[in-house]
């Protein structure tokens, strides 16, 4: 802020043989401007004058037109008169003085950067125009520091969900007559058994199968006396354990032999399974509903029967197409499998993709830094599994980091309409911001928070760009980044900016040199002004002639050392 006196207003004399001169009429005006030099806030630079007439500055019957100008752009213009004068204007008392406040908000324009807030001005009489002023400098203009900001804007992949190690569970079935809990010699040559044979034997001779258990499910199916039934799925459990057991030691395996090795669990009656059979049978849909509508009023279960039996044409189906599948042993061999190591992840991507899953593929790309590769990989996710968002999502994330926005978009915009995502939409949003569409990129930012911290990064960017510089600040978090330092130098939080600048991974380019230089200046301290502008242009000399220009560093504009450096 300056305080800048007017002085010699009636300097130019109108045309036409005027002889008052506005000495007459309108002494010296001391203006005070906010701030000085101007600064430009979210593309917007905003004005105040206060304007102060001393005792018996202006004519009584005078009034003043002043109109304002930065960078060739003229302003909106003010009126003051005389305490006598006609008009709409400010009236400043004759003897006393007064003072008047000018506020104006303008679109930034690039011819400002390097310019300065003038005023020129009408003087008139009883309407009539005496004389003309200006334009008279009165602050200079404009600090830009806000457009520093860099586009490092970051866009997400759609993750995996890649486990090393699952629990996994081998399944076999032995089913038994009705009434009957032991084990017929022609269910031990059913095809679920002889693969389940195969799979212990393989079991005992691989190390990335780790047996945790073995759950022996018995049931009932639910006719007939439930104590009995009860009494069938305890035998039914125990006898398929014992069958187990055998099958472990035809295959070798010493885990399936172990008493210790085995949980089990008598059911009863298998009312839910009875319910799935059923609604998966072939009978006919009248009477599946019938029987179904008798399963959800009764829920006692002898009274579930008796009314399923009065129904005899139904049951007799029931009996012989239902009802069998639920006399049964389920085994289950539970076991944790330590999946492919890196190293066979990487070499079956690339010459086997095809036996992958596809966390395994999107794992895969997450082991390399060779965005080509990456992209091969991922390529290879959107062909072999073409339902999931992620392969052209992620597809779109390594283009747009090799620089080719255009395929990226067409890829995010791909991947968002398979199925919505935060991370496209992010994405989406990331590809506008730079394309200049500000509005795009902050409504996308919104509907795209759930996917994480690199979003609110994001909307800080636009936060900067918005002028609203603690909301910056608070959505870039604990990021250590130039733009975070920019925020909080624009936020007024100088030894935080210092902190973070001095901590980011582009410490050492030359913009963060010349944004410490802009701290330093901000701290007055000449000597830091210097040493990070020379630290600075060795690394980008061009930044010598935005300093030279720079408002940032106009209170050393006259500086031997400012202006050897900049030279």
């Amino acid at each position: 802020m300056k305080n800048q006196s007017l002085k010699g207003l009636a300097a130019i004399a109108l045309a036409g043989g005027l002889t008052t001169t506005s000495c007459d009429l309108l002494k010296d005006v001391d203006y005070t401007v906010t701030p000085d030099p101007l600064e430009m806030h979210g593309d917007s630079v905003r004005i105040k004058v206060e304007g102060v007439l001393p005792e018996k500055g202006l004519n009584k019957k005078a009034s003043v037109e002043i109109t304002p100008s930065v960078g060739g752009v003229a302003l909106k213009t003010i009126t003051i008169q005389g305490e006598k004068a006609e008009g709409n204007g400010q009236t400043i008392m004759f003897k006393p003085g007064g003072k008047f406040t000018y506020t104006d908000v303008v679109a930034y324009k690039p011819s400002m950067e390097e310019s300065e807030l003038s005023v020129s001005g009408v003087v008139y009489k009883k309407g009539k125009e005496k004389d003309q002023f200006g334009p008279e400098k009165i602050a200079d203009a404009t600090i830009i520091t806000p457009y520093l900001v860099q586009n490092d804007q970051k866009v997400l992949i759609g993750a995996d969900q890649f486990q090393r190690v699952t629990e996994e569970v081998a399944k076999a079935q032995i089913n038994y007559l009705k009434n009957m809990s032991n084990v017929r010699p022609a269910e031990m040559k059913d095809e679920d058994i002889k693969a389940f044979e195969a799979f212990m034997a393989a079991a005992q001779t691989n190390p990335k199968i780790a047996p945790k258990t073995i759950n022996i499910l018995a049931y009932a199916s639910p006719e007939g006396e439930e104590g009995r039934n009860n009494e069938l799925s305890t035998a039914r459990s125990e006898s398929g354990k014992k069958a187990t057991a055998s099958i472990a030691k035809k295959a070798k395996n010493e885990f399936g032999q172990a008493d210790e090795s085995f949980n089990l669990q008598a059911k009863g009656e298998d009312w839910a399974g009875f319910k799935a059979e059923l609604e998966k049978s072939e009978m006919q849909e009248d009477e599946k509903n019938l029987v179904l509508r008798v399963l959800s009023m009764y829920s006692d279960p002898a009274q579930r029967e008796k009314e399923m039996r009065n129904m005899a044409k139904t049951f007799d189906y029931l009996e012989k197409n239902v009802l069998p599948q639920l006399r049964r042993s389920q085994i289950n061999f539970v076991y944790d499998l330590t999946g492919y190591s890196d190293e066979e992840l990487t070499a079956l991507a690339k010459t086997n993709p095809d036996t992958l899953k596809v966390e395994e593929l999107l794992f895969a790309a997450t082991l390399t830094d060779d965005l080509n590769e990456k992209l091969r990989i991922y390529k290879e996710v959107e062909r072999l599994y073409s339902e999931d968002w992620r392969g052209p999502n992620n597809v779109g994330y390594v283009l747009f980091l090799q620089g080719k926005t255009n395929e990226a978009k067409a890829k995010f915009e791909k991947a968002n309409n398979m199925q919505e995502n935060p991370q496209s939409l992010n994405n989406l949003g990331v590809i506008a911001h730079i394309s200049g569409d500000r509005t795009k990129a902050k409504e996308l930012y919104g509907q795209a928070m759930s996917a994480g911290a690199e979003v609110k990064y994001n909307m800080g960017i636009a936060n900067i760009q918005d002028g609203k510089y603690e909301d910056a600040v608070s959505n870039m978090g604990d990021e250590k980044t130039f733009n975070k330092a920019l925020a909080q130098v624009l936020a007024g939080n100088l030894d935080a900016a210092s902190s973070t600048i001095d901590e980011a991974d582009a410490k050492e380019e030359a913009m963060s040199y010349y944004l410490k230089a802009i701290i330093a200046a901000r701290q007055n301290n000449e000597n830091a002004v210097v040493n990070n502008l020379k630290s600075a242009f060795g690394k980008d000399a061009s930044l010598k002639a935005k300093a030279a220009k720079d408002r940032e560093f106009i209170k050393f504009f006259e500086s031997s050392a400012f202006l050897a450096t900049v030279k």
